[in-house]
């Protein structure tokens, strides 16, 4: 399964990015997906997911700011960004995981999406 992620790029502090994120291959079902990001010198982190239910979960530091959502019958995951900070500027990579035709679980990462939020 493989992911395509999209959206990234330069934004001043308070400005918005939607990110997207279409997973396609031979896909049975997708369980949860998501976002995650990583600043230079630091560990990949959570950002929001949002499992096949629609069940959310935001990173602390993002509630009330980024929104997380998704289109189940395009396996597309967005993640719309707000009030973007200094702090915010990372690479983004969206997640998937899930049973592919074959049934066999994937764990899926995507190429990854700059943001850069400048002051």
């Amino acid at each position: 399964v493989q992911l395509q992620a999209s959206g990234g790029g330069l934004v001043q502090v308070g400005g918005s990015l939607r990110l997207s994120c279409a997973a396609s291959g031979i896909i049975y079902k997708i369980n949860d997906m998501g976002w995650y990001r990583q600043s230079p010198g630091k560990q990949r982190e959570l950002v929001a997911t949002i499992s096949s239910r629609g069940n959310i979960n935001y990173a602390d530091s993002v509630k009330g700011r980024f929104a997380i959502s998704r289109d189940f019958a395009k396996n597309t995951v967005y993640l719309q960004m707000n009030s973007l900070k200094p702090e915010d500027t990372a690479v983004y990579y969206c997640n998937a995981e899930g049973l592919s035709t074959w049934r066999q679980s994937f764990n899926s990462w995507g190429q990854g999406t700059l943001v850069t939020v400048s002051s």
